[in-house]
């Protein structure tokens, strides 16, 4: 029984023991409230504070964000827009200048043509009337070599002027 005695007494605490025990985590929970849990709640306090600022700002941040990728889009559909309005006014601005250009040098190229038929015609008719002059140069001097030849002798001259006076007719 001895045995089962100091069994006991190990296993059963004294009186003394749970008074002692009780009166230090008593004393122990006063000096923690008073010394240690104000100081961790209030970390505790400042750091879920500082949490709720975070989020807060977060949010805050999240928000300008999507305003700012709404904006951004907005202003690059605007760009796109008008850099497509550029490329069709530079379309036109193209198209233009080369009908223009195509204008002027048919306008030129029917300018020199009306010239050049001009000036062909012009020595045309040159190269005519001085082949006419040619002609008539050339036509005098045989008629002049066939008189000269015909009319050499005396009698041919006074028959020739006999020929004439009957073709006259004197009314």
């Amino acid at each position: 029984m001895t045995n089962t005695f100091i069994l006991a007494s190990l296993i059963e605490p004294a009186v003394g023991l749970i008074f002692w025990t009780t009166i230090t985590f008593i004393l122990l929970l006063v000096l923690l409230g008073k010394f240690a849990w104000k100081p961790i709640l209030s970390a505790i306090k400042t750091r879920e504070k500082g949490i709720e600022d975070a989020l807060a700002s977060a949010e805050t941040a999240l928000k300008d964000m999507r305003e700012l990728k709404s904006n951004n889009e907005k202003t690059l559909a605007e760009a796109r827009a008008e850099r497509d309005n550029l490329l069709k006014e530079a379309r036109d601005t193209k198209d233009a200048i080369i009908a223009e250009a195509k204008a002027k040098s048919q306008t030129e190229a029917d300018r020199i043509m009306s010239s050049a038929r001009e000036q062909i015609t012009n020595e045309k008719n040159a190269a005519i009337a001085e082949l006419k002059n040619q002609v008539a140069t050339l036509s005098i001097e045989i008629a002049e070599k066939i008189l000269r030849s015909e009319l050499s002798s005396d009698e041919k001259q006074k028959a020739l002027v006999s020929n004439l006076m009957k073709d006259v007719n004197l009314n």
